[in-house]
């Protein structure tokens, strides 16, 4: 009998009979697998067993035919990516993880499945536990991410032609399919040609509340193919086809859905094929007449030593290749792939003594181009925007398109796509070798808010530009104004959301958000023109903004400190000189960015804000500015939703003005 490691080499080159084993040897892969998800869903009393009872077949023949991977090198950059957007069934990818060797997935962790300080949550989370290529659970995240990774294997394939030829294989829900981010970034994908992207569709029919026919009957197959993917239907218990279906996908020059036909809680008697079988776990009877039914006489979390050693090989098949990718790719791709170069303090302090000179009065969004024209050639930045890309400036004269065939450039269209851009921007994070931008109108925060989230979990350093920023964008009215979007930003943790006031700071938070490699920065830029105000800043001077707020104009006497972030701190400035021709000295501070300055000593803090009465200013709801404004303190700007006017006419109706600020002070002082 040949070794079972030269039985995988062979592949369909084998005779009948030795094939019919190795077919049975797929059946016992998948059933450790089905049995390590029932166990630890029954032990830590909940979870999704059904889902990874269902797919085990199909994961069983991914890892062990064509999955490319090294579990001692989790984040090799030639590795084919496995994305498990259907993360309720995450005990398949733990029990992936530990079956094939991945050192740090023991059985201990997945005895400790959902429990507090585990590297086992209920959903995968990145960053938690090395072979998880992204946080996964809320529906269609995963796919729509994925969508980005194969772009960006894509784009570095066209730059590293020898070093990057990975695929990125998804396996998606029923649910995954019918959220409308999926619609979004399969469409791209198909427009993008991105052939490299295979999704393994579990197509068991079955949602939380029963027949997925209470609610979706679409054609999905049909569906793909008017995306441009190819997209046929397999047995998703039939292990040859299961294999043939993935080669042919991998031979194609399209994107593909499988869809994998199977029944949810395979193996159990009363609950397969039902969505009992979907988020509880199986209980101790229906467990054990699985284990009679599936021929497994074995204790809960046993693998035979002779299935656990034949996932053992399957996790070290490709040693070779990995060992000869190391070879022979140079040291300075190999660098090149591990993290984006960002030396950019040079251009920007360029920038900064060019606008010290000509004082420049323009909208902050066209600052915001301006800088990305100077620092775009030094950084690996990957720009894009959803349809806006002439409002949100987010497009330099160098950058070219990426579209297939091309993939070669540094701007991506995505269209009228803001959730999938969001997520795809996530997917080429992930990828390690590129810094993604992208833009919309802020309001519009609303559409793609869930994926940031996941930017923020995931500690990537996605950049948003989000313009059109306040009631200042005017006529387009309350639909397009968003007035309570930057006090849900500051809300969400691990998030950086600057408002810069001048050429200057949009320089500067540019320079930040690049830095921050493991924050999500937010540049919230205006429509309008504004004045250049950094009047005492040089191109020398220390990043101010990186305190997230500072004093621009002091005075040591002041009875008032008026605090404004980006297009309010002019109008803080105007109110300033008016409080000072009526004998009340005030001062002014800029607040670019909250939470860095959540983040600055006491000392700091106290210095900044001052101890005479505080204003706070943004034409915003109040949210966090309560904690900045004493006890005294008063905050200026909206309590409603917007109108449709010129700008100017709205700030007058809203009470957003010097006079208004001139007033309140005044009758704040007398009492």
């Amino acid at each position: 009998m040949l070794a079972l490691g030269q039985l995988f080499k062979l592949g369909h080159n084998i005779p009948i009979s030795l094939r019919h084993f190795l077919m049975s040897m797929t059946r016992e892969l998948a059933s450790a697998i089905r049995f390590l998800s029932i166990d630890a869903v029954e032990k830590a009393n909940s979870g999704h067993p059904g889902m990874p009872m269902g797919m085990a077949d199909v994961a069983a023949i991914l890892f062990e035919k064509h999955l490319v991977f090294n579990p001692c090198d989790p984040y090799w950059p030639n590795r084919d990516r496995f994305v498990l957007s259907a993360g309720h069934g995450s005990m398949l990818l733990y029990s992936l993880l530990y079956l094939t060797g991945y050192p740090e997935t023991t059985l201990e962790q997945l005895k400790n499945f959902r429990q507090l300080y585990s590297k086992t949550p209920g959903h995968p989370e990145y960053g938690h536990l090395p072979g998880v290529e992204t946080t996964t659970g809320p529906l269609g995240q995963g796919i729509a991410t994925a969508v980005g990774m194969a772009l960006a294997e894509r784009m570095l394939h066209a730059k590293y032609p020898e070093a990057i030829t990975h695929y990125t294989y998804v396996i998606a829900s029923d649910g995954d399919l019918m959220e409308g981010i999926s619609h979004e970034a399969a469409s791209l994908a198909g427009h993008l040609q991105l052939h490299k992207l295979i999704v393994l569709y579990d197509d068991n029919g079955i949602s939380i509340d029963g027949k997925c026919n209470l609610a979706f009957t679409d054609d999905s197959l049909l569906r793909f193919k008017a995306y441009g993917w190819n997209a046929e239907r397999v047995d998703g218990h039939d292990a040859s086809a299961i294999d043939a279906a993935i080669t042919r996908a991998k031979a194609s020059d399209k994107p593909t859905l499988i869809a994998c036909k199977t029944i949810i809680g395979f193996g159990a008697p009363t609950k397969a094929d039902s969505h009992e079988a979907h988020g509880s776990p199986l209980g101790p009877e229906e467990i054990q007449a699985t284990r009679k039914a599936l021929n497994w006489p074995h204790e809960p979390f046993h693998i035979p030593d002779s299935i656990l050693n034949a996932w053992r090989i399957i996790g070290q098949r490709h040693q070779s290749t990995y060992d000869t990718w190391k070879k022979v790719t140079p040291t300075d791709v190999q660098n090149a792939l591990q993290a984006p170069h960002h030396g950019i303090d040079e251009a920007i302090k360029a920038y900064k003594q060019k606008v010290q000179a000509e004082k420049p009065s323009l909208a902050t969004r066209v600052l915001s181009q301006q800088v990305l024209e100077a620092i775009e050639p030094y950084a690996a930045l990957i720009g894009g925007s959803a349809d806006l890309t002439g409002s949100n400036n987010t497009k330099t004269k160098s950058q070219i398109v990426i579209n297939a065939p091309q993939y070669k450039g540094k701007y991506i269209h995505y269209g009228v796509r803001e959730h999938a851009m969001a997520a795809m921007m996530n997917g080429i994070s992930l990828s390690k070798a590129f810094i993604p931008y992208g833009g919309t109108f802020l309001v519009f925060l609303d559409y793609l808010k869930p994926a940031l989230r996941l930017s923020a979990l995931m500690e990537q350093g996605v950049i948003y530009v989000l313009t059109h920023d306040s009631i200042g964008l005017g006529e387009d009215g309350p639909t397009h104004q968003p007035i309570e979007h930057l006090a849900h930003l500051r809300c969400i943790p691990n998030v950086l959301t600057f408002r810069p006031m001048d050429a200057t700071e949009v320089a500067e938070c540019w320079q930040l958000a690049v830095q921050h490699r493991k924050t999500p920065s937010v540049l919230v830029l205006t429509r309008q023109k504004l004045p250049y105000l950094s009047n005492n800043r040089t191109e020398h001077s220390e990043n101010m903004s990186a305190k997230g707020g500072y004093v621009l104009i002091e005075n040591s006497q002041a009875e008032v400190t008026l605090m404004a972030t980006g297009s309010e701190v002019s109008l803080a400035v105007d109110a300033k000189n008016m409080l000072e021709e009526l004998g009340i000295p005030a001062r002014v501070v800029s607040m670019p960015c909250m939470e860095l300055f959540s983040k600055q000593s006491q000392y700091y803090k106290n210095q900044v804000l001052g101890n005479s009465l505080r204003i706070g200013i943004e034409a915003a709801c109040e949210g966090v500015w309560s904690k900045y404004l004493g006890d005294n303190g008063i905050f200026i700007g909206m309590n409603s939703f917007g109108a449709s006017a010129p700008a100017e006419k709205l700030y007058m109706h809203f009470g957003i003005t010097a006079e208004i600020v001139v007033e309140k002070v005044k009758n704040i002082l007398r009492k």
